[in-house]
């Protein structure tokens, strides 16, 4: 099952791991802060809107930084932008345990925002890159399964903090503790190399005089790429916010469960994705992309109103969020090596950046609109939850109907046939902007 890794080389186990401990701490720290809702609106009196744009302004920085950083990539390379993102991150993060208001803390989660945005972006395209296309998908979304293991060590250092610590500085540890990590993916992109087949491309481009503009993703040539990928990304981001911010929240208000047993609640969440994400890897090297986004969109549509209304039987309620687990997230296992094949090396960074932080920061008004609908409307907060994230998965449907399979697709063929297609500068092909 595993014998493409033994086939990795040097240069690509050395990304694997670095990408794969960066999507991890990436992961740890989204999802500590939904922990942390439930702390913060009992001890600052905040509302679930307040609580709400706290979730959302991390995100919609994140998208911010992560188009920057993809800008950044095509013009410094991936390596040294991931480096940046790390540092930003962590020291921000840091910070945010030293909040004392809401203002302060929105601030302080808005600017951590911007690094962990880059740090995805940066990540995504190199291990996209350096990986050979026969092993793409299975080891991108492999990477992607880091997001569970980021997911599952949030809920296990969740429940020991606050099962041991007062919750007044239990949620300041969890802040702390989140930027360990950081340093050790600093660490581990050490040897870490700039991909081949954008070291090429660079070159091609300097030796022509040519130089990239950052908005060619909206031409011509590329609009119609952009726009898909980013309502692609957008239908995945936005229905999975819209139950994981209000998940530990959910299982308060639908199941009664303490703190702590949300916990180990979203711990079975988290093992089920990281065995989605696998299953999702292989796949969208079996099945292929499109149809892979086609199985867990249909999978989603069925598993979240089954458990948003499950009866009150524990058992039911774990086998639910399992597979919850299991499709929310492994829906997002192809993206990484989809958006890698559909974008050419001299704005595939940039490409791939703006579309997935698109999807991220729209989709981050996701949890704020479910926030402001409940507490204006009077809507039930399951009920609010249920319209958004169904609903969101309408937009895969629409972007994957539209963009070709790419599943096999080597990056310097592609790279060469967007050369091709480029427009002709004195009767000689010009280099891909």
């Amino acid at each position: 099952m595993f014998n493409w890794y033994h086939n990795l080389d040097n240069r690509e186990r050395k990304t694997f791991y670095a990408c794969f401990l960066g999507w991890a701490t990436d992961a740890f720290d989204a999802q500590l802060f939904s922990f942390l809702i439930p702390t913060l609106i009992g001890l600052w009196a905040m509302t679930t809107a307040q609580a709400g744009w706290l979730g959302t302004s991390a995100l919609i920085s994140s998208a911010i930084g992560g188009w920057i950083a993809g800008i950044l990539c095509d013009r410094f390379g991936r390596v040294p932008v991931m480096k940046l993102a790390i540092i930003w991150f962590t020291v921000f993060t840091i910070a945010s345990g030293f909040a004392n208001s809401f203002e302060q803390l929105l601030i302080a989660r808005t600017l951590s925002g911007i690094g962990f945005g880059g740090e995805w972006a940066a990540g995504a395209v190199l291990i996209g890159e350096t990986i050979r296309s026969e092993y793409r998908g299975k080891a991108v979304g492999t990477v992607q399964s880091a997001y569970a293991v980021g997911y599952g060590a949030a809920a296990i250092v969740s429940s020991l903090l606050f099962a041991a610590l007062d919750p007044q500085i239990a949620w300041r540890w969890m802040f702390w503790l989140g930027a360990i990590p950081a340093v050790w993916v600093f660490l581990a992109m050490r040897g870490v190399k700039e991909p081949e087949v954008f070291v090429k491309s660079r070159k091609a481009l300097a030796a022509a005089g040519t130089k990239v503009n950052p908005l060619a993703i909206f031409g011509s040539r590329h609009l119609k790429t952009t726009v898909l990928c980013s309502l692609l990304a957008l239908g995945v981001q936005g229905g999975a916010f819209s139950i994981l911010l209000w998940l530990p929240t959910l299982l308060k208000a639908n199941f009664g469960l303490s703190t702590v047993a949300v916990g180990y609640y979203v711990f079975v969440l988290t093992f089920g994705s990281f065995i989605g994400y696998l299953v999702a890897a292989y796949l969208s090297d079996m099945i292929g992309r499109r149809r892979n986004f086609f199985l867990f969109t249909a999978l989603n549509w069925i598993t979240i109103p089954l458990f948003l209304y499950a009866p009150a039987v524990p058992a039911l309620h774990l086998v639910l969020i399992f597979v919850l687990g299991f499709s929310l997230l492994g829906i997002y296992s192809a993206l990484g090596p989809y958006f890698t094949e559909l974008f050419p090396s001299a704005v595939r960074a940039n490409g791939q950046a703006f579309s997935y932080n698109f999807g991220r920061a729209v989709g981050a008004f996701y949890p704020a609109l479910i926030g402001v609908v409940s507490s204006t409307w009077q809507m039930p907060l399951r009920e609010a939850t249920l319209i958004a994230a169904m609903s969101a998965y309408v937009f895969v449907l629409l972007a994957v109907s539209m963009l070709p399979e790419t599943n096999g697709r080597d990056l310097a063929e592609a790279d060469a046939d967007a050369e091709h297609d480029a427009p002709s500068r004195n009767g000689a092909p010009a280099p891909t902007a």
